[in-house]
């Protein structure tokens, strides 16, 4: 099966410093050591560049810009990279009819959309309350699958 690894687990990847770095770090040992296939996106690499280039004081890593843009260039050598569809305007349209999208919740939306068009089933996630309406796929916290893996 394939995952999207959300932005929020990959950050708590590079903070060592966040109370949950140890099990997002579990979380994403276990799917390799079950060959699962992991996956990021151009949005999910620049949400954690916006979110690695803020500072400390207001919910960020505090990192410099070439430092961001090395991990991103890391997360494409680390996890499969999924393209842009050409029509991902079409399907995230569609998604947001469906669910009654609005807001921010837009973004959550366009994830979906990119999801659905790669047939990735499954999201990693420390929001699922955000993303558990969508039937189309199977919402994961880390925390869920630390209880999981024994």
């Amino acid at each position: 099966m394939s995952w999207l690894i959300d932005t929020n687990v990959l950050v708590r990847l590079r903070d060592a410093d966040s109370p949950h770095h140890l099990l997002c770090v579990q979380a994403i040992q276990a799917l390799r050591s079950q060959r699962e296939e992991l996956c990021v996106c151009t949005q999910v690499a620049i949400e954690y560049y916006v979110v690695a280039t803020r500072p400390r004081e207001v919910n960020g890593i505090g990192l410099r810009a070439e430092e961001a843009l090395q991990d991103v260039r890391d997360l494409k050598a680390l996890f499969h990279w999924l393209p842009e569809p050409p029509d991902i305007d079409r399907t995230w349209q569609h998604i947001v009819a469906k669910y009654a999208i609005t807001g921010k919740q837009a973004h959550d939306a366009r994830l979906l959309a990119l999801m659905v068009s790669h047939h990735v089933e499954n999201l990693l996630t420390l929001n699922v309350p955000h993303f558990r309406r969508f039937e189309e796929i199977s919402v994961v916290s880390p925390h869920e699958l630390g209880s999981n893996a024994e």
